[in-house]
């Protein structure tokens, strides 16, 4: 029993530690996010249509959490800031990002898509000054830089990257990064006053996932149910992975700011080679690897500026 106690008081106190470190915070969601890359993958080589899974994570993630809240009665908030943050997170966070990615893959590749995705960091870098929210540092912006660097690596490596492009949807492409940025800012500036994480969650997915919905019901892609249904334990693993994650990025949203947060990009991206490799089977030239590398060392820099001007 004392044995017990004390491992139960230990996780406690990890989980304590990791809920107030926006460090901590970075590593946990971007490795969780990580997770979603081999998942989907092995969803569509199961045939699920990537706008089914994509509501999949949104309605699982909103309804095991929401469930979650209501078993501990935990007052939640509902005015009409809420309303307003729900509706606009899953619209320019969510659902728009993901019916432009579907929409350019097949134009661009999942190459040049993939590049896209790194220049997330940057822009929301850029409108976090515009907007006048806390600057980053040279350390910091140079942690994004080095960090960039190496997710561009990594996104070249994708094949079909070096295709040619029709400009029109390289426009339409470099949309999914600004919206990105704009959601990450405005999470920031919209943030209501005594918040609870874990409803911002709840509320936003809930509403993404009703989004995602209808364009499966406008596109077709509820076909794909009966390849959903064959695939019960990945769909599981996407939700358990979901629901674990989204209360932790809002976490980061509220203590680490909208540049920090838009990182988890980039150690996602390393994440999702190192678990290709170790558990897929997967093989990778060099330049990921190199990636890879730059990515830690991006990492590692961003997190040293931030501790540095904490203290």
């Amino acid at each position: 029993m004392p044995f017990s106690f004390a491992c139960c008081a230990a996780r406690a106190a990890a989980v304590s530690v990791l809920l107030h470190s926006p460090a901590g915070l970075l590593l946990a969601v971007g490795t969780l996010l990580g997770l979603n890359f081999p998942l989907a993958r092995l969803a569509r080589l199961g045939g699920v249509p990537p706008l089914l899974w994509a509501a999949l994570i949104s309605l699982g993630a909103s309804a095991v959490l929401g469930a979650w809240l209501l078993l501990r009665r935990r007052p939640l908030g509902w005015d009409a800031q809420h309303a307003r943050y729900f509706g606009v997170t899953a619209l320019v966070s969510y659902a728009l990002p993901n019916v432009l990615v579907l929409s350019v893959i097949p134009h661009l590749g999942s190459g040049a898509t993939a590049m896209l995705f790194t220049l997330s960091p940057l822009l929301t870098a850029l409108l976090s000054r515009l907007a006048g929210l806390r600057a980053p540092g040279r350390l910091e912006y140079g942690g994004i830089a080095v960090g960039f660097a190496g997710a561009l690596l990594v996104a070249l490596a994708r094949g079909e990257a070096g295709r040619p492009a029709d400009w029109l949807w390289v426009g339409l492409g470099l949309a999914v990064p600004l919206l990105l940025a704009i959601g990450n800012v405005y999470r920031s500036l919209d943030w209501p006053p005594r918040a609870d994480a874990t409803w911002l969650a709840v509320g936003s997915h809930g509403v993404a996932a009703a989004l995602l919905l209808a364009a499966c019901a406008a596109t077709g892609a509820f076909d794909g149910l009966p390849a959903l249904r064959a695939l019960p334990g990945i769909s599981a693993l996407q939700v358990a992975a979901a629901v674990l994650m989204f209360p932790l990025f809002f976490r980061l949203q509220q203590l680490g700011g909208p540049v920090l947060l838009s990182q988890i990009g980039t150690v996602a991206a390393g994440v999702g080679v190192l678990i290709g490799a170790g558990l897929l089977g997967e093989r990778y030239p060099a330049q990921v690897w190199w990636g890879v590398a730059l990515i830690a060392v991006g990492i590692g820099l961003t997190v040293r500026a931030r501790r540095d001007r904490r203290y």
